[in-house]
């Protein structure tokens, strides 16, 4: 195949993502790089966390932000019932945290951290930080898409922490 205008050629897969193609639809999907977050809240039982890298601004005014956990999720409905959650962006050096907060990690145990004013756990020295206030969920077929009112933020100098192609590496800004 040759792009109009160039004298490139490459080839190319192209498929209709179903049942039979998920795997080549995860390699496309990780083709994006993105950030690593983890995302905490408060429940009844204590804190959560969990690690996701579908995160996204909305809106800038009002300031809105939104995350997407799977509806497999041991965790889901305690994510998308917590009014209060705080979203932490990772540093380049944050590996480890990240693996605290995946599926048979150590969460909270051992892990300094506090609590904002509305009682949503905060874990310090993340790159940065978005404490939020639920306004709203949405079905999305196999995850849910949470919608947060930003109320503070939190925010450091570093570089951050990259997922990609089922990797993680870093984005060095040059500022």
């Amino acid at each position: 195949m040759t792009i109009a205008g160039t004298a490139r050629s490459f080839e190319e897969h192209v498929f209709i993502p179903d049942a039979e193609t998920t795997r080549s639809y995860r390699n496309a999907l990780g083709a994006f790089p993105t950030g690593v977050t983890v995302v905490t809240a408060q429940t009844d039982a204590g804190p959560i966390g969990m690690t996701v890298n579908s995160f996204a601004s909305v809106s800038l005014d009002p300031p809105l932000v939104l995350w997407s956990p799977a509806k497999s999720s041991s965790r889901h409905a305690l994510f998308t019932s917590a009014g209060h959650f705080t979203i932490h962006v990772l540093s380049a050096e944050q590996t480890a945290l990240s693996s605290r907060f995946t599926r048979g990690g150590q969460g909270f145990a051992d892990l300094g951290w506090e609590r904002n004013v509305e009682g949503a756990p905060i874990i310090p020295g993340t790159l940065a930080r978005f404490e939020c206030e639920q306004q709203s969920v949405y079905d999305a077929g196999d995850h849910s898409l949470v919608i947060g009112r930003v109320l503070r933020v939190g925010l450091r100098d570093g570089d951050p922490l990259c997922f990609a192609r089922g990797g993680f590496g870093r984005f060095e800004s040059h500022s």
